[in-house]
């Protein structure tokens, strides 16, 4: 196996369902495992999502949790996750789906340097930079 880096997201108790807002937003295949499966049946968060995984056709990876009980989950805004490359239509589709619900920073648009940019925290809070490459000269 190739070594990979990917992002891995923590949510507060809605992992499910920005997962599978992921998986619509992306395709791809969607892996759900709960603290339940992995031997936690009787507790109160045995529902709760304790590893998810979703693979794209395109090869993105994208993987999350929600906090596991007893850790503080605090969000921040050190990180964004980043979506780059030249397939405008793509990538325009993704921020549409991305933006839908959050909240945009910056809109996706031409920039100074000649490329599409945009940012936007999506409704999980999530925080996305999209960057489609202009006509390179």
């Amino acid at each position: 196996m190739a070594t990979v880096l990917n992002p891995y997201i923590s949510f507060a108790g809605n992992a499910r369902e920005a997962m599978q807002f992921y998986k619509e937003v992306f395709g791809g295949s969607l892996t759900l495992s709960t603290y339940g499966e992995f031997g936690a049946q009787d507790s109160p968060g045995a529902d709760k999502v304790m590893h998810a995984i979703l693979e794209s056709e395109n090869g993105f990876t994208l993987m999350g949790s929600d906090t596991p009980p007893g850790m503080d989950h605090s969000p921040g805004n050190t990180m964004s996750v980043s979506l780059s490359g030249d397939d405008a239509d793509t990538l325009r589709g993704y921020w549409v789906k991305l933006a839908d619900g959050g909240n945009v920073s910056v809109p996706l648009e031409k920039q100074m340097w000649g490329d599409e940019f945009g940012m936007c925290a999506d409704r999980f809070g999530v925080s996305w930079m999209v960057n489609i490459a202009g006509p390179q000269t």
